[in-house]
């Protein structure tokens, strides 16, 4: 059973920086490309950011280009996201899934992280 626990969520000002972390099982983790999707309230889910199998090909979705990086270590099946100079429109739930590159799931597997991002 595919398993996808996410963390590192919180309340931050604008301006500052959280790490996300994704923690994954029951699946080929290595052989499977990896994203990060949000939602914010009453907004339909948004792709947020994608790596390649091998952790060498990054993928942003454009607001978030130049400010979130994504990583994953396939030693230990995680999957990161890092926020920095976070905006009051990144607060959401965080969610990482499985599969091709800036596909949106129906349904995430995890329960999220929820970042809030407010003076």
């Amino acid at each position: 059973e595919v398993r996808l626990v996410e963390s590192g969520g919180g309340l931050v000002q604008p301006g500052g920086s959280l790490r996300l972390s994704c923690a994954a099982s029951g699946f080929d983790f290595r052989s499977s490309p990896m994203n990060w999707v949000r939602q914010a309230p009453g907004m339909k889910l948004e792709w947020v950011a994608g790596m390649n199998t091998h952790g060498t090909i990054p993928y942003y979705h454009g607001p978030v280009k130049g400010r979130f990086i994504v990583s994953r270590d396939n030693s230990k099946n995680m999957f990161y996201l890092q926020l920095s100079d976070l905006k009051t429109e990144d607060t959401a739930m965080y969610y990482c899934s499985e599969g091709p590159i800036a596909v949106i799931p129906s349904k995430p597997r995890g329960q999220g992280t929820q970042v809030t991002v407010s003076s």
